[in-house]
């Protein structure tokens, strides 16, 4: 069975997606395609803090993948949201790891493949960054390709894809960058200014990924 990521625990107040063109249920979770964000306010801190993910295999009460608390889940997924902001899916989940080999092993240990790996550059500083899978939901792993720290690994940030960026940009106003073309051949994207929002969580929009013919 593949690991699939279930749900999302995010310590942000539920207006604040609202604020951000999610639709928010009563339970105070947006679905967004086949993955439950839980709004579980500012009691729990700040940013993502958890995540709950399907076919771990060994035991199901494991309760960390290199330092990121993590919870089993049988629950299948559930119907997707419509969202004001046009939103369909979740792109990619950025996690960011101190010690790229560690973090690696830790997820290759949980069942999860590294399909790609790219060089570039972050804040003027060299990363490596590593793709893996779980369901419809991109992993992107970033790190240092050199240095390595015993700090734990640390979910830093969503990018959700929309079905109309330029109509996403222009709801949001002045609370997004620009958009821009992406790294990804064909597609676009922008930035949320998530904190004017009152949200916690580093947060993109990006345009579909592009057919070829």
């Amino acid at each position: 069975m593949a690991v699939t990521l279930d749900e999302i625990l995010v310590a942000d107040p539920p207006h604040a997606w609202r604020d951000a063109g999610f639709t928010v249920d009563d339970d105070g979770s947006c679905r967004v395609g086949t993955v439950r964000i839980r709004l579980v306010g500012r009691e729990r801190g700040t940013g993502i803090v958890g995540w709950s993910l399907r076919g771990l295999p060994g035991d199901p009460a494991a309760t960390d993948v290199d330092g990121v608390p993590t919870t089993s889940s049988t629950v299948p997924p559930p119907a997707p949201a419509t969202h004001p902001n046009t939103v369909t899916h979740v792109d990619h989940v950025v996690l960011l790891s101190p010690d790229l080999a560690r973090t690696r092993a830790a997820l290759e240990g949980i069942g999860l493949d590294v399909r790609r790996e790219r060089d570039g550059v972050l804040g003027g500083n060299p990363v490596r960054q590593l793709f893996l899978r779980l369901g419809e939901v991109i992993l992107e792993v970033v790190g240092s390709p050199d240095e390595t720290g015993e700090e734990p690994s640390t979910l830093w940030g969503l990018t959700h894809t929309v079905a109309d960026i330029d109509a996403a940009a222009a709801a949001l106003g002045e609370h997004t960058s620009p958009v821009r073309d992406a790294v990804q051949p064909g597609r676009r994207i922008t930035t949320v200014r998530h904190r004017d929002l009152g949200m916690s969580v580093r947060t993109a929009l990006i345009s579909p990924h592009v057919r070829r013919a």
